[in-house]
């Protein structure tokens, strides 16, 4: 398959590049952001401009891609909703939108969030943009996948932007085993999510539960993926 991917410079975006760029079954990747990657590999191209949404140039053809892995977003602190619904609703919805019309057979998938509210009346902001991003991709005629990740455990060298995120993630990694093991509906790994995509893009879709993927899903479609 070939791969369009956002947020390729972030901590979940960055594993699951990895996994794409390892795995036999996705022949090249095509990462759209805003600053270079710094990474060279055969599969890989890179588009790098201020606006990673301007989907308009002309050697950009929608159809040559089945799928598209969308791991672009910000954190919610210290922001307002409409700030947070700019950069999380509208830039999401703004690279959706021409892709579903150009391609209908395309997968997208959309890493969302645990906790997001799907009614879009909850009290926290976060899950309301986070609901009403989801609402609107269901609704668009390709084939979507909200992957809502609770704890990401960052695996093979990956690491967060956000120094805050780095040193919990150093503190608290002793611990990923055992909460995987006592509360497999709250942890995963950069690995399994980079996984889970490749297999919920595969062209017969086996094994997805439904279009709403939480960590046990996305752990159980990871481990079924492995190229290894």
């Amino acid at each position: 398959m070939n791969v369009i991917l956002f947020g390729a410079t972030g901590m979940i975006g960055r594993g699951v590049l990895r996994e794409c760029l390892r795995d036999d079954s996705v022949e090249s990747v095509l990462v759209f952001g805003r600053t270079p990657l710094g990474v060279t590999h055969p599969k890989l191209r890179e588009r790098v401009q201020d606006d990673p949404s301007d989907l308009s140039a002309p050697d950009l053809d929608p159809t040559a891609y089945d799928a598209c892995f969308f791991c672009l977003g910000v954190s919610s602190v210290g922001m307002r909703e409409e700030a947070y619904r700019r950069v999380t609703y509208d830039l999401t919805l703004a690279v959706a939108r021409p892709l579903a019309a150009a391609n209908p057979a395309l997968t997208f998938v959309y890493v969302s969030g645990e906790g997001t509210d799907s009614t879009e009346r909850g009290r926290s902001m976060w899950a309301r943009v986070k609901g009403r991003t989801e609402n609107a991709l269901l609704e668009l005629p390709f084939r979507a996948y909200m992957f809502r990740p609770g704890i990401v455990r960052p695996m093979h060298g990956v690491a967060s932007k956000t120094r805050l995120y780095r040193t919990l993630y150093a503190v608290t990694a002793p611990l990923f085993p055992l909460l995987r093991r006592i509360a497999p509906d709250l942890v995963t790994t950069t690995e399994d999510l980079g996984r889970a995509m490749i297999a919920v893009a595969a062209p017969s879709g086996a094994g997805v539960p439904g279009r709403i993927l939480r960590p046990r899903d996305i752990n159980r479609l990871g481990a079924g993926s492995d190229p290894s």
